[in-house]
């Protein structure tokens, strides 16, 4: 018996969709789903071999040879070495979906795609316009699909299904009825329900409709994603990557994608994502670790960063690069070999003139005004010989000049080359520097700024470093050599790679010509994207994703547009939780200075994480504080979710503590399971060591453990089973405001527990 005729049961735990419906399946259906996944897996084992066993034979032919020869074992290798990291990587749930239609085949989902030995089909790859009615099909608009089936596997083992069917002629019973439709709930709900671990999973199986036309939206311009906590956001921008990659791999992966994130415990809690859907050529960082050699990890008074954060700090860092060329306050007279040469102020003047009419950056136009002074130099020297110069001795009479140590320091101070750490270090710590580059910054904000020589950068500095690098610039003449060099010998290695794969008998199989003369034109290179990208400033992206964007400054997202002079980027975020003084309150007024007309943007309207009590709870709080709170529809309702527990002063500490591990047992399932202590950074000590944690620096950088403390800005973009949200109060009064306690109350999936000695925000219920 078909699993389509069978009634079923709704499984319960959610809203059903109205105009089709949810049935799960019996055993029969299952037993014969296990029989397609097993022929899956046994093809998926077969390429691994065959992957293998390639490498294998690669590595044997050893380093001997012509370079040529090398630089192919090199480059086969390298592709075979990406070639099995992928086959190995989507291991789990390879398969997770079947599509049934009215006329065409049933066709398997899964996250790659598969062809059996004679190249046919066997599963679509989730990104391919084949798969796409598997996300969007609906009762209304089934695009020819007359079941949905959802597979949900542990292991290689299909465990259970769940069938949308979507033409209701072809079932018995009414259809459910709500307001929410969800795409393969009793999946959705499972999966949303399942322990966390302190790594984050991919929603591959499980994405909606409105997350799945943002994933396939257009590459060209800027996306913002606008969503309230738990509609998905990190999940869509991931998988909106991976999408892109599959969609536009030409066109991406020579230059990568740029993913921002907000630190390093959010990347850590994302890196299992992107490979797991066959991607792992992303770069991933933060606005610290994104200028290469430099890392901003000091904390600064959240005044002092939104200072920084302004967008007229460019100005100042302009002005600081352009005080650096100044013309003396009298003439310089050296004696060079017995004849007088004056480094004259008119002189000075007009080589500044001449090399800033040239547009280069201060390090490069300097080359120009040195030649300028020396030759002006050489003349005077000239005028007063008895003879005519010959061309050679002129050389050696300018050499000499630019030796001459009083010349080379006159020079120096009229044109000083610079480090962008130099520039600003002394803007910081010089008071007349900072006066005379930001003559309309207000004295108060000047000292704000001010810090000895040697201090440690802040993430706030970055951007500002950044910003004096592209203005100092270095001398990238070897670089455009190189750069034309690569491009002469572009369509050469094309021709070469085709030649090597015909009579190599590869053709046709997992290598093509392209990616293999990638290889070649990289001259053998083992490094990858993000290597490359990481020890180069002036590297630039065809496409960037910003998760957590509402927390960048404007002059933050002057250095992203660096990186990515196209603006193809996928913009994240939710402006009522922003908790930096100089982040976005508004897209529009953040952006528009930007990026002009060339952003877009889309919303998520469904919280999926967040319980219904404590999303409405956090939602009330957040208007009575006057946040531009988004639309949100809940997903779940999870009976006791929101617990508060008033408690006194002296047992604060150990009142969280014990709740804590109460939360703990209450969400454990097989062993999984976390919980987080969310509280004011001046409690993060005490809580850490109450909780059998290592305390470093009072502060937590998020790990595995099973419970973990975290102040609410270090929460942010993460999940948990339970939260522990210690003295909501605190975080109201403190530098986020109602912004950090909106973030911290929306991180459970099932269980917040509040605990408070003073009065609690306005809207959370008591």
């Amino acid at each position: 018996m078909d699993g389509r005729d069978r009634p079923g049961q709704h499984v319960p735990g959610g809203p059903s969709p109205p105009g089709r419906r949810s049935v799960t399946v019996q055993s029969d259906e299952v037993r014969l789903e296990q029989l397609t996944v097993d022929l899956l897996y046994a093809r998926l084992d077969e390429l691994r071999r065959t992957t293998r066993a390639r490498l294998a034979q690669v590595r044997r032919s050893g380093p001997s040879g012509s370079p040529q020869n090398r630089s192919e074992r090199d480059a086969f290798a390298t592709l075979y070495e990406d070639r099995a990291a992928l086959l190995e990587a989507v291991e789990d749930r390879l398969c997770f979906g079947r599509l049934d239609f009215d006329e065409d085949p049933t066709r398997y989902i899964g996250r790659i795609g598969l062809t059996d030995e004679h190249h046919t089909s066997i599963l679509t790859d989730w990104r391919a316009p084949a798969a796409q009615a598997f996300y969007r099909a609906t009762a209304a608009q089934r695009d020819g699909v007359y079941r949905r089936r959802h597979l949900v596997t542990r292991g290689r083992t299909v465990t259970a299904l769940e069938d949308d069917v979507l033409d209701l002629g072809r079932t018995t019973g009414p259809g459910g009825e709500g307001d929410l439709v969800l795409s393969g709930e009793g999946a959705l709900l499972a999966s949303l329900a399942a322990a966390r671990t302190g790594r984050m999973g991919d929603i591959v199986a499980t994405i909606q409709a409105e997350q799945d036309a943002i994933i396939r939206s257009d590459l060209q311009g800027a996306l913002v994603v606008q969503g309230g906590p738990g509609t998905g956001k990190t999940a869509v921008a991931l998988h909106r990557a991976a999408y892109l990659l599959y969609a536009h791999r030409r066109l991406l992966e020579r230059s990568g994608v740029l993913l921002v994130g907000p630190s390093r415990s959010f990347l850590r809690y994302i890196d299992q994502v992107l490979p797991s859907l066959g991607e792992t050529g992303v770069v991933s960082t933060t606005i610290s670790d994104l200028l290469p050699g430099v890392a901003g990890r000091a904390q600064e008074d959240p005044a002092v960063a939104e200072v920084k954060g302004r967008p007229e700090m460019a100005e100042v860092v302009a002005r600081a690069v352009r005080a650096r060329q100044r013309v003396p306050a009298e003439d310089v007279h050296v004696r060079v070999d017995g004849y007088d040469v004056v480094v004259r102020r008119r002189d000075v003047r007009d080589a500044i003139a001449r090399a800033r009419r040239l547009h280069k950056p201060h390090n490069l136009a300097r080359v120009t005004f040195v030649r300028e002074m020396l030759n002006r130099l050489a003349q005077q020297y000239a005028e007063q010989l008895t003879y005519s110069l010959p061309s050679d001795e002129r050389a050696e009479v300018v050499e000499e000049l630019r030796t001459t140590r009083e010349i080379r320091v006159a020079l120096n101070l009229a044109w000083m080359p610079l480090t962008p750490q130099k520039l600003v270090e002394d803007l910081y710590a010089k008071p007349h520097r900072l006066a005379e580059a930001a003559p309309r910054t207000s004295a108060a904000d000047r000292r704000l700024l001010r810090r000895e020589p040697g201090s440690p950068w802040t993430e706030a500095d970055i951007p500002l470093l950044d910003e004096a690098a592209e203005l100092l610039g270095e001398d990238d003449q070897a670089a455009r050599a190189q750069a034309r060099r690569d491009a002469e010998q572009r369509t050469e290695s094309l021709d070469y790679a085709r030649q090597v794969l015909e009579s190599s008998g590869a053709a046709g199989g997992l290598v093509d010509a392209e990616t293999l003369a990638d290889r070649f034109s990289g001259g053998g290179s083992h490094q990858t994207t993000a290597e490359r990208a990481a020890q180069d400033r002036t590297w630039t992206y065809a496409h960037l994703v910003v998760d957590e964007a509402q927390e960048l400054s404007a002059m933050a997202w002057r250095m992203l547009l660096r990186r990515c002079p196209t603006r193809s980027m996928t913009i994240v975020g939710d402006v009522a939780q922003t908790s930096s003084p100089a982040g976005a309150r508004s897209w529009s007024a953040m952006l528009t200075p930007l990026l002009r007309d060339s952003w877009r943007s889309a919303e998520l309207t469904v919280n999926y994480r967040t319980p219904e009590a404590v999303a409405s709870s956090a939602r009330s709080m957040a208007l009575e504080a006057g946040l531009p709170v988004s639309p949100l529809t809940s997903a779940r309702v999870v009976p006791d979710a929101l617990r508060v527990h008033p408690t006194a002063e002296d047992d604060l500490v150990e009142a969280a503590a014990r709740n804590a591990a109460g939360a703990l047992d209450e969400v454990r399932q097989d062993g999984a399971g976390q919980v987080a202590v969310i509280a004011p950074e001046r409690l993060l000590g005490a809580l850490r060591r109450a909780v059998g944690l290592p305390d470093v620096d009072g502060r937590s950088s998020g790990s595995d453990d099973p419970v973990v403390v975290l102040s609410a800005r270090e929460s942010k973009g993460l999940e948990f089973d339970a939260v522990v949200l210690v003295e909501p109060g605190d975080l109201v009064d403190g530098p986020g405001g109602a912004s950090d306690l909106y973030v911290a109350m929306t991180r459970p999936t099932k269980l917040l527990h509040v605990v408070h000695t003073q009065p609690l925000p306005g809207g959370i219920a008591d």
